[in-house]
């Protein structure tokens, strides 16, 4: 069984570090890394287009790319391995990665990457900043990847991959409850952006701290972790507004009516 790590938090990431101990010790797995030089967070799906990449390999074999989490699974997947992995897992994230955050999240991006190449893909976060009961987290991980790694043959034949988002509470093992399927919740927006002047007079911009949980209510991941569960939501990358198709249908038909003109500038509708 082959398994590929990324993260967006760097290859000297103590989550990377953590996750690769815990995942190569599982038997019959072989294991390679391919993550960021530096940390990555918050760059979603970006590749890099007009720029170079480069890989290099670092002591202890993991190797790391001047590029963004995706960066780094494409890489891997379109010629660095030579060989295609049975399972693509991006962690352990410095914090929460729920909610809205998926749309942010370098971590998800990496595992979505993977998973946009037809690979079954699992993004792993701990819930709070600053690396407490990591190897709990580490431990919970590979109790998930040995529980699904039965069923990654038959996703592959099927050409059905899945795309799961974990996020582990920072609590000793024996606290976290267990596993729990939950939906994204949603945040508040993101806090003001802060603005200060530099030495030079200029004014930069610092982008504010996430929101705080608007809903957090029973069912979403938010209020899953907090009861101290590890929270399973699978994801999907059509972002096709289904229910809205009908809604819109009249207006498309509006506007390609025969003779339908499309109004002047400033033109009241």
């Amino acid at each position: 069984m082959n398994i590929l790590i990324s993260n967006d938090d760097g290859y000297q990431a103590p989550g990377i570090v953590a996750l690769y101990e815990a995942i190569k010790a599982l038997p019959g797995v072989r294991v390679e890394v391919v993550a960021p030089e530096h940390n990555n967070s918050a760059k979603s799906n970006a590749l890099t287009l007009h720029s170079p990449l480069y890989v290099h390999t670092a002591h202890n074999g993991f190797r790391y790319v001047n590029g963004t989490p995706a960066d780094c699974v494409h890489i891997a997947l379109t010629g660095l391995l030579g060989y295609r992995p049975d399972l693509v897992v991006s962690g352990i994230n410095n914090g929460a990665n729920m909610g809205d955050d998926t749309i942010y999240s370098g971590t998800v991006g990496a595992a979505m990457e993977g998973y946009l190449f037809g690979i079954p893909a699992i993004a792993f976060s701990q819930t709070e900043k600053g690396w407490a009961h990591l190897d709990s987290a580490a431990q919970k991980a590979a109790q998930l990847v040995t529980q699904l790694m039965p069923s990654l043959p038959d996703a592959a034949q099927r050409g059905q991959p899945w795309l799961l988002n974990v996020n582990i509470p920072n609590r000793p093992l024996a606290d976290i409850k267990g596993f729990k399927v939950a939906r994204l919740g949603r945040r508040h927006a993101a806090e003001q952006v802060i603005a200060q002047v530099n030495p030079r007079g200029d004014t930069m911009y610092w982008i504010g701290s996430a929101g705080a949980a608007k809903d957090d209510a029973e069912g979403t991941d938010f209020h899953a972790a907090a009861q101290g569960y590890a929270t399973i939501t699978p994801l999907q990358v059509d972002l096709t507004d289904h229910e809205r198709l009908p809604y819109w249908a009249p207006t498309a038909a509006h506007l390609s009516a025969p003779g339908e003109a499309a109004p002047s500038t400033g033109a009241a509708a």
